[in-house]
């Protein structure tokens, strides 16, 4: 498999992270509404599904992560002369040339923080279909031995029986051994009921958000369209 030959970029922001995530969920998901116009990034960054840690975030935090991420040629800006509203759509393959289904394992892994193979088996599932555990295995050994790694296992979890795998693109990750026994009971319910979900309601609330979000943007563009004829009349 090819690397890219160009230097990484400098490791990504938790906002940067959640932008990437979404921009690749997205593209593959809900391929008939990508690119994303910022107001669907937007709301696709704060969806309760699908999303640990779960944040809201405004539209310049976005706009300004959106920045951030072109100047390192991870994201770019689409134009249509048709269009009213500039779209967003992220360029990983520029940077990182991988096949499609570690993109999906990087995708999830991003919006989602360390998750064990067989977790990470059936929530790709959305993305990319993985035949058998062994597979998805073999995409995480290969996404870890790279010359320059994208993702590694962390140490096993007492009491655990699998060990987790986490995304590289922040740098190096940090976790306190208290960071799960530490969490108040409405936190931990918050995490379980995240880690239950199954893929298809996941992506079912996934859709019915991006559903709301382009009408969203529909009203706009025609508020807009609405307020250009009134001018004609003044």
């Amino acid at each position: 498999m090819s690397e890219t030959a160009t230097t990484d970029p400098s490791p990504l922001s938790l906002v940067e992270t959640r932008i990437l995530g979404c921009l690749i969920e997205k593209e593959a998901t809900t391929p008939d509404l990508y690119p994303l116009t910022l107001n669907s990034l937007v709301n696709a960054c704060n969806q309760k599904s699908n999303r640990l840690p779960q944040l809201q975030l405004d539209d310049q935090t976005v706009s300004t992560g959106l920045e951030s991420l072109r100047l390192k040629k991870l994201v770019l800006l689409v134009t249509q002369s048709e269009a009213r509203v500039a779209k967003y759509r992220h360029s990983l393959d520029n940077v990182y040339p991988i096949p499609k289904p570690q993109v999906a394992i990087l995708a999830e892994l991003l919006l989602r923080g360390p998750q064990t193979a067989g977790e990470l088996r059936t929530r790709c599932e959305r993305m990319c279909h993985f035949e058998s555990l062994d597979e998805m295995k073999s995409e995480l050994a290969e996404l870890a031995q790279r010359s320059s790694p994208l993702v590694i296992e962390l140490p096993r979890q007492p009491g655990k029986k699998d060990s987790r795998f986490a995304h590289l693109l922040s740098g190096e990750p940090e976790f306190e051994a208290s960071e799960l026994t530490s969490a108040t009971p409405d936190q931990a319910l918050k995490v379980d009921l995240a880690m239950t979900l199954s893929p298809e309601v996941e992506e079912r609330i996934s859709n019915l958000e991006q559903t709301v979000s382009d009408q969203a943007d529909a009203i706009k563009a025609l508020q807009a369209e609405l307020a250009e004829f009134r001018a004609q009349f003044e």
